[in-house]
C-alpha cells in the first residue's frame, strides 16, 4: 500500500508541474480570451450570485481572470471576499473594487487585516489540474481542502466552483483522503456540474 501511494504522490507532483507548465506558458492575450469564455460561461451557470457571500481567488501564474463576474455580482448584492492564509488555514476578509491589498503570508495579494471576515457561502478554486470527478490539484499546499473540511465539519460548507483551463483536465488526479472534490467545474469550454 505504501508502494502505491508514493505512485500516486509521485503522479501528482508530475501532473501538477506538467499542467502548470503549460498554463504558465500560454501568451497573455491567450489568457485573457480564455478566461474571458470562461466568465461567461460562469455567468450562464450562475446569472445571479452562487450565494449572498463569494469568495474568489486573486489570479496569478496565469490562472482565469474571473473578476469581471465578480463585478457583476457585487451590482447585485453580493459580498466578495478574498482568501487569506492564516497559520494553516485559510480566512475570507471582504474585497471592495477600492480595497487595498497586501501580499498574505504566502505572497499573494488580499485585503488587509481590519477587513471583516466571513463565511462564504459559495466559493471559486482555482484548478492547476482537475478530473471529471471532481477533485483537483492546486499548488500543493492544501489550503482551499483544509478550508473545505473544517467548513463541511461546522455544516457550513459553500458551494464549491472550480475555475480551470481545459489544458489542465487529466483523466484521474490520483485524490488522497484529504481532497475535497468540487461541486461545479467552469472552463472555457463550459461548465458542469459534479456528479
Amino acid at each position: 500500500m505504501k508502494i502505491e501511494l508514493s505512485v500516486g504522490i509521485a503522479m501528482r507532483i508530475e501532473t501538477r508541474k506538467r499542467c502548470l507548465l503549460a498554463r504558465e506558458t500560454l501568451a497573455g492575450d491567450e489568457v485573457a480570451r480564455r478566461s474571458a469564455f470562461l466568465t461567461e460561461h460562469l455567468l450562464r451557470a450562475f446569472p445571479r450570485p452562487p450565494g449572498e457571500r463569494v469568495a474568489f481567488y486573486w489570479p496569478m501564474r496565469n490562472e482565469p481572470d474571473v473578476r469581471q463576474a465578480i463585478h457583476v455580482w457585487l451590482k447585485m448584492g453580493v459580498t466578495a471576499a478574498l482568501p487569506v492564509v492564516r497559520g494553516q488555514s485559510l480566512v475570507f476578509r471582504v474585497w471592495q473594487p477600492d480595497s487595498m491589498l497586501l501580499p498574505d503570508a504566502k505572497g499573494v495579494p488580499a485585503p488587509r487585516d481590519d477587513a471583516p471576515e466571513v463565511i462564504p457561502d459559495a466559493l471559486l478554486i482555482p484548478l492547476n489540474a482537475f478530473d471529471a470527478l471532481g477533485f483537483r490539484l492546486g499548488y500543493g499546499g492544501g489550503f482551499f481542502d483544509r478550508a473545505l473540511a473544517a467548513m463541511t465539519a461546522k455544516a457550513a460548507r459553500p458551494l464549491a466552483i472550480g475555475i480551470g483551463f481545459e489544458l489542465g483536465r487529466v483523466d484521474d488526479v490520483e485524490p488522497q483522503p484529504h481532497d475535497q472534490p468540487m461541486d461545479w467545474l467552469i472552463t472555457e469550454a463550459g461548465f458542469w456540474r459534479v456528479a
